[in-house]
């Protein structure tokens, strides 16, 4: 993915702030995603606890698309034109569309378990990289995986036993982990 930059933020080079903005926008297509995912959950939940979970879920939403926004306007702050079509998102991720539609709050969040997993996984590995190239952009992705962290625990909360053992533990996939639960 490459992207001309007729300018950049001072002290960064053309070379760092390309590879900036390249980790910029696989985090603008995972948030853009997975406030979709989000919102696809919450209009797809039912069962006992649809209130609950239907609730929780909003406000990740909102968050998800404000991470969006941020990461966006840091992609063209170092020269860069962020894509946020749904034709970029799907043409240049690299994981499946969410696959689970109208199921129980369980199914609904054991898959989100794995979503989330993915998306923090990526934004911690992208995080090691920053560390030599851009301490600005570092601190933007550290804010935005303490969040994500955050929810993830939310969701992880409705699927741990009183031992704290997760049903999902060991499933890979979305379908693998809502067989699970």
């Amino acid at each position: 993915m490459a992207t001309d930059l007729h300018y950049t933020a001072p002290g960064l080079s053309d070379a760092d702030a390309q590879r900036v903005v390249e980790l910029l926008q696989g985090r603008l297509h995972a948030c853009n995603d997975l406030h979709l995912t989000l919102k696809h959950v919450h209009w797809n939940v039912v069962g006992p606890h649809f209130i609950a979970v239907h609730e929780m879920i909003d406000p990740q939403v909102e968050a998800v698309r404000g991470f969006a926004d941020d990461l966006a306007e840091r992609i063209a702050t170092l020269g860069g034109s962020p894509k946020g079509t749904p034709g970029s998102i799907v043409g240049e991720r690299e994981w499946d569309d969410y696959s689970i539609g109208r199921a129980s709050t369980q199914e609904h969040l054991a898959a989100l378990d794995v979503v989330y997993t993915g998306v923090i996984t990526s934004y911690r590995a992208n995080l090691k990289e920053l560390d030599d190239l851009d301490l600005v952009t570092q601190d933007m992705f550290i804010a935005q995986t303490e969040q994500l962290e955050l929810f993830h625990w939310f969701v992880r909360a409705h699927l741990e036993d009183k031992g704290g053992r997760l049903a999902t533990d060991g499933a890979t996939s979305e379908k693998g982990a809502a067989a699970s639960v």
